[in-house]
């Protein structure tokens, strides 16, 4: 079945009817003087050859601009429903970016690097082993934010967490407010698949709402919580001289133990970038749970059927309106000087 995407282009049809009567001319009553002129019997062969044109050259005219109209209103054909089997588990990933993520405790390859920039590869390679499952993201510092929806689009989270930088959020650590707003965003989803995998490096010391109460708001819902420790020391006890020690610094390591237990999740400490790879691959050990299949219409476009169809009538007319016929009497200019009358040979004399 045949739909159009934009019917209001259908309003334009009678447009040519309208530019034509716009551009009528208007009648005069003023006096002329016709001079005669090689140039205007030209012209005037022009429009009689016009006047006498068949009446098809017009309806080629009519017909490219309507189904020019057509393709414009953007035509499809929509299949058949098809039903897209999902498997996976409805991830939600809280990532601490405050200021002591900048700390560089950890290693990257054979590179000294700071804890965000570790962590954002490994939780890279993680999301991308997660095909199938919806993942979203939520960075915190001072306060939680959602940097993106639960999704498919696993390359979309990926660039969102790449381009965090630290400290963006605010330079302290509001995990229970993170946790608050992952639940908000787990809690409409199926009860067997919500998983929320937090991530920080210190202690809840801003927010409204404490670890613990939000935690238990989570258990409530049916979404359980994973809680990764990171950092090889708390940034107060780096012999660092020229570091500033960033108010979230020291990993409250009681309070994410809570969190998992309370959640039925697990708690994990990462001192290392490979312990932190070890982790979420235990975590990526999940066995998915199936889901309800969503329902998809395939939509076909068509538009480019009238719109080849409008190019080639309307090539058509302006090839047939061309007036090659009328330049069969004209003369060209180097011609007509070539055989303009010579002079008499005592016109000269006669001039003198």
């Amino acid at each position: 079945m045949i739909e159009f995407a934009w019917t209001f282009a259908f309003a334009a049809l009678p447009l040519p009817l309208l530019v034509r009567w716009l551009s009528r001319p208007t009648p005069t009553t003023e006096s002329a003087l016709l001079v005669p002129d090689a140039n205007a019997f030209a012209v005037s062969e022009v429009r009689a050859t016009a006047a006498h044109r068949p009446r098809w050259r017009e309806a080629f005219l009519w017909l490219g601009w309507a189904t020019l109209v057509v393709a414009l209103a953007r035509p499809q054909v929509t299949g058949e429903p098809v039903l897209l089997p999902t498997t996976g588990r409805d991830l939600m990933l809280a990532v601490d970016i405050s200021g002591s993520m900048s700390t560089e405790d950890l290693t990257l390859g054979r590179s000294r690097a700071d804890r965000l920039t570790v962590v954002k590869t490994v939780v890279r390679e993680f999301v991308q082993r997660r095909r199938g499952d919806r993942v979203g993201l939520v960075l915190f510092g001072s306060r939680a934010y959602l940097q993106s929806p639960l999704t498919f689009d696993l390359n979309t989270v990926e660039t969102l967490l790449t381009e965090a930088p630290v400290g963006i959020a605010g330079g302290k650590t509001a995990i229970g407010d993170a946790i608050g707003l992952a639940v908000k965003r787990l809690r409409h989803r199926p009860s067997e698949g919500r998983v929320l995998i937090l991530l920080t490096d210190g202690a809840n010391n801003a927010g409204a709402v404490s670890p613990r109460r939000a935690a238990q708001l989570a258990a409530v819902t049916g979404i359980r919580i994973h809680t990764i420790g990171v950092g090889r020391a708390p940034a107060r006890q780096l012999a660092d001289s020229g570091r500033v020690t960033s108010p979230s610094s020291g990993l409250d390591e009681a309070t994410l133990a809570d969190v998992a237990r309370i959640t039925g999740g697990d708690t994990f400490r990462a001192a290392d970038t490979e312990s932190l790879r070890a982790v979420y691959r235990r975590i990526d050990e999940l066995e998915p749970v199936a889901q309800d299949a969503e329902p998809y219409r395939p939509v076909s476009e068509l538009y480019h059927l009238p719109l080849t169809v409008a190019a080639l009538l309307l090539l058509a007319a302006a090839m047939a309106m061309l007036p090659i016929g009328s330049l069969r009497g004209r003369r060209p200019s180097g011609e007509s000087q070539a055989q303009s009358p010579m002079p008499h040979p005592h016109a000269a004399a006669v001039a003198r």
